[in-house]
């Protein structure tokens, strides 16, 4: 079971807003070349997109389903990649000060994948993981985080706006 997490340098109502756009889903995903809606709409449960995943020659039409959904907190998907079989990712968002804790645990569910789960495959997951969370950090602190991202008080490059600091 490979769980990693990450402080997102944003709210976790900034890291929700890009989690809930399925139109986003291949910007910090690792793997999918492209997204399309196929059924409900994202994130609601049984909401489904589809995706390619290109891999070498290859092109691999994978999907994902949304098993559960807390709005703002946590998203579990159903990632289905043919014949290997499905991976559970449970994503969790926690407030940490203003800014956001970020757990991903992902783990085989059915077909082959789990029947070849090893450290290997382990030290895989963790890898793209890294990558998937740098992906969703850098989305979130950028283009979400114009909106939504705190800029705390006193720190190097901070500003004051508001009556009379002669600011709007």
């Amino acid at each position: 079971m490979a769980v990693r997490h990450r402080v997102i340098q944003a709210s976790p109502q900034a890291v929700w807003d890009v989690l809930a756009d399925g139109d986003l889903y291949v910007r910090w995903v690792v793997g999918p070349s492209s997204v399309t809606p196929k059924s409900g709409q994202w994130p609601k449960v049984g909401a489904t997109i589809a995706y390619e995943v290109p891999l070498g020659p290859l092109r691999l039409n994978n999907e994902s389903v949304v098993r559960h959904c807390v709005e703002g907190s946590r998203l579990e998907l159903e990632a289905k990649a043919g014949a290997l079989g499905t991976a559970r990712i449970a994503i969790e968002l926690r407030p940490w000060g203003d800014q956001c804790l970020l757990i991903v645990d992902e783990h085989p569910l059915r077909g082959p994948g789990g029947l070849l789960h090893n450290m290997g495959v382990e030290a895989f997951i963790q890898m793209r993981h890294r990558a998937m969370l740098a992906r969703l950090a850098k989305l979130c602190e950028s283009e979400a985080g114009d909106r939504c991202r705190p800029d705390p008080a006193n720190a190097a490059g901070s500003v004051a706006f508001g009556p009379g600091t002669g600011r709007a």
